[in-house]
């Protein structure tokens, strides 16, 4: 496999590309419009042909490189069914699987950051979107953000998946590349918790400055990214 963890400065977010093969598909997760140029010279690069860009979710600190992508590769924009967005050609759910070549990646559906969030399985990775972060969770006081839903995606989805899968965040504030299901179980402070009510109050004390991009970034990625991408 083909794997390449990317990252963007300005928002601290995290882009993967996986291939099977070279000279085969690839897929995109969560790729910033800022970079397109540098993801498709990698495309080009590693001899693999963009067939899939996926967010797994709104993002609301930067805008998404999906619609630019599509234009400029012909691959198609995936986003999650809860986004209910139409600029997406493709529209996943949980239970559904995200293909390039014979890589297959299960989808969940996780909310809590936001109403819309996924995450994406591998047999020996997940792809945690904003949902779970290495010794943190996304906030949830935005969006539709609901510490009691995310609480259920974190106890009720990801920590039940294999302990030694690899954690693979779409954001990283202290220069960690990856974790462990198991790590974060152990090590995690925001799932020290005894209860669910603990954690949402522990989620609603929080108190945090919206994204700087906000305002921008959410209605230009209802669009795919394409009303702000030159």
């Amino acid at each position: 496999m083909i794997f390449r963890q990317l990252f963007d400065r300005t928002s601290s977010t995290y882009t993967y590309l996986l291939a099977a093969r070279k000279g085969g598909e690839a897929l995109l997760i969560d790729p910033v419009v800022e970079n397109t140029d540098q993801y498709i010279q990698l495309l080009e690069e590693l001899d693999v042909k963009l067939v899939l860009a996926a967010d797994t979710h709104i993002h609301a600190d930067h805008v998404t490189a999906v619609g630019s992508l599509r234009n400029r590769t012909d691959c198609a924009a995936a986003m999650g069914e809860k986004a209910g967005v139409e600029c997406a050609n493709v529209s996943f759910r949980e239970g559904d699987r995200l293909s390039v070549d014979d890589l297959h990646l299960d989808v969940l559906y996780t909310p809590g950051h936001t109403d819309d969030s996924y995450s994406f399985v591998l047999p020996d990775r997940v792809f945690t979107g904003d949902t779970l972060l290495i010794r943190g969770t996304g906030r949830t006081d935005f969006q539709n953000g609901d510490p009691a839903a995310q609480y259920d995606s974190l106890f009720g989805k990801l920590l039940r998946l294999p302990q030694e899968t690899l954690v693979y965040p779409a954001h990283d504030y202290n220069g960690m590349t990856v974790s462990t299901i198991g790590e974060e179980s152990r090590y995690n402070p925001r799932l020290q918790v005894e209860s669910k009510q603990a954690y949402i109050d522990l989620m609603n004390g929080l108190v945090l400055d919206d994204p700087r991009l906000m305002d921008v970034a959410v209605p230009a990625n209802r669009s795919c990214g394409l009303k702000h991408a030159a």
